[in-house]
């Protein structure tokens, strides 16, 4: 282990101890190849299974293996017509497990996001019964305002600049310049920003791995 692996696995080890504390559970892995089977193990056969829309969860293979395996996904991303995407997305607030990444992860255990229309917080707050949250290590922050930071400089126009099939009237600028500009509705991804501190019931709701590894943006 070289003096890099020992930071990061550190900074995890802090982590999941506060996750822990915040009646949330923490997961390490030093790769994406030995995160997914345990990611498996904890979604049981036959699960309905939903995706918040995350680059991580495609850089690990994770929806892959969910697509091979006996679950009924939903995959918003996967939906070509608008409405029946905004449908399947309220499908999941009934899901039995909901699969996402996070914007950025704080030192404290806390999760910060940032949606455009909120499906992805809303559900990972309230609704399916497991929530099983996958972030690379590149996604630790010291404290909140660096997690907001974070969105701002890079989460926000590097994802605006992913989903620039935006219509014209609603694209992000920071889509074209690569900085925010604090847009306003309906140009904006950046809609609904959360902190989820904890959980006050059912302490085996959200699980969170981290993977030792740059995922995601």
């Amino acid at each position: 282990m070289n003096e890099r692996e020992w930071l990061q696995e550190k900074r995890a080890e802090r982590i999941i101890r506060n996750l822990s504390k915040n009646c949330m559970n923490g997961h390490y892995f030093a790769s994406a190849r030995d995160a997914v089977p345990e990611i498996l193990r904890h979604i049981p056969g036959g699960s309905v299974v939903g995706l918040g829309d995350s680059l991580t969860l495609q850089q690990t293979g994770i929806i892959a293996a969910l697509e091979k395996g006996d679950y009924h996904l939903l995959n918003p991303w996967a939906e070509q017509d608008g409405e029946r995407k905004v449908e399947m997305q309220r499908r999941i607030f009934t899901a039995d497990v909901f699969v996402a990444g996070t914007n950025a992860i704080t030192l404290e255990g806390e999760l910060i996001n940032m949606d455009g229309r909120g499906n992805r917080v809303a559900a990972m707050i309230f609704g399916p019964k497991k929530v099983l949250v996958v972030a690379g290590t590149n996604k630790i922050v010291p404290d909140r305002e660096e997690g907001f930071r974070r969105i701002r400089e890079i989460a926000g126009p590097a994802n605006a600049q992913r989903h620039r099939w935006f219509p014209k009237d609603m694209q992000p600028p920071c889509a074209t310049t690569g900085f925010c500009s604090d847009c306003k509705p309906p140009a904006t991804i950046c809609c609904a920003l959360t902190v989820i501190r904890g959980q006050r019931v059912d302490k085996d709701r959200i699980h969170v791995f981290l993977i030792a590894e740059e995922l995601g943006l």
